[in-house]
């Protein structure tokens, strides 16, 4: 529900910011619904991601300043609200010239695109990843930041009545191929193969069947790295992909690798996102716009099938 609070008073450390935009993630339903990895103590503000500007700081603070724009470092600040008042520690300084859309929605979705491209193959310009739930947050930014080092993508989505404008979509994104589901099991896929290499690095979003199709194009000793459960089905291997092809699986979890690194890796990620949206390489996912206090309508459309658009709250 909606409701007004008194803000504490600024420490000494601390940042009063005025909150601008923030999305809705398919993690922030799940820590709602009480399933998420991490839960807030209650009662909680919702929401691990968004943008602000900061209003005033606290005599300790030495890294921001009035006027900046601010994200969060970590998850779990509590975003779907007006003002706030947050530990300096928390938060990173993102350049006033991104646009609100974009640095609402950096600090989760692109930053676990980044990370699953770099972290798991030493991917060079000319070689491939194979992904599923193309259309997400971070699919789309799979699509960008892969195009932007040289990586051809092969993106595969779920049939829908509107595919071939989703088609048209991620491809105008910089995909190489768009392919649903089934087509994972069609001939159509040995002449994709005939121009680009077997990719080397899978990245599941989904799970259930969708992932066994998507394991059957993986080179060898390739790797397939899960991030999320759309389907809410196990991942399934058969048992000839470990024995003769020694393929890899791994698990991602962005809040996890936050934990592992210190701040600075994460503001030297962030800088580097920002870089790329300042060469008009990477931009927000689609989004829709919602005022806070229609937050019901966009938690309902968040959940909705076949979901393209992400719902932000604009604060």
């Amino acid at each position: 529900r909606l409701k007004e609070l008194e803000l504490p008073t600024l420490g000494h450390s601390d940042v009063l910011v005025k909150m601008l935009a923030a999305p809705i993630n398919p993690a922030d339903i799940n820590m709602i619904q009480g399933t998420y990895a991490l839960l807030a103590p209650l009662p909680a503000v919702a929401g691990n991601e968004g943008v602000g500007r900061v209003l005033e700081v606290g005599p300790g603070v030495a890294a921001l300043r009035p006027g900046d724009c601010v994200i969060p470092a970590d998850a779990g600040l509590g975003t779907w609200r007006t003002h706030a008042v947050f530990p300096e520690d928390s938060l990173l300084r993102v350049p006033a010239d991104i646009p609100l859309l974009c640095a609402a929605t950096l600090g989760v979705n692109p930053c676990t695109a980044l990370r699953m491209l770099t972290d798991f193959e030493s991917l060079a310009p000319g070689d491939s990843v194979i992904q599923n739930a193309a259309n997400s947050g971070v699919g789309q930014a799979v699509i960008q930041i892969a195009k932007a080092i040289g990586v051809r993508t092969i993106n595969v989505v779920r049939d829908r009545p509107d595919l071939p404008q989703l088609v048209e979509r991620l491809q105008a994104l910089g995909a190489d191929h768009v392919v649903t589901e089934d087509a994972l099991r069609k001939p159509e896929m040995k002449e994709i193969f005939k121009s680009i290499p077997q990719p080397r690095l899978a990245l599941n979003g989904v799970g259930g069947r969708s992932t066994t199709e998507m394991l059957r194009h993986l080179h060898p000793r390739g790797t397939m790295v899960t991030y999320g459960g759309m389907a809410k089905q196990p991942v399934t291997v058969p048992v000839s992909a470990f024995i003769f092809r020694d393929v890899r699986l791994r698990g991602f979890w962005m809040t996890q690798w936050k934990k592992d690194h210190d701040k600075q890796s994460m503001a030297s990620m962030v800088d580097a996102l920002c870089q790329l949206v300042q060469k008009g390489q990477l931009s927000a996912p689609a989004c829709t716009t919602q005022p806070l206090q229609d937050f019901r309508k966009a938690l309902a459309a968040s959940m909705q099938p076949f979901t393209s658009s992400k719902q932000i709250l604009l604060l």
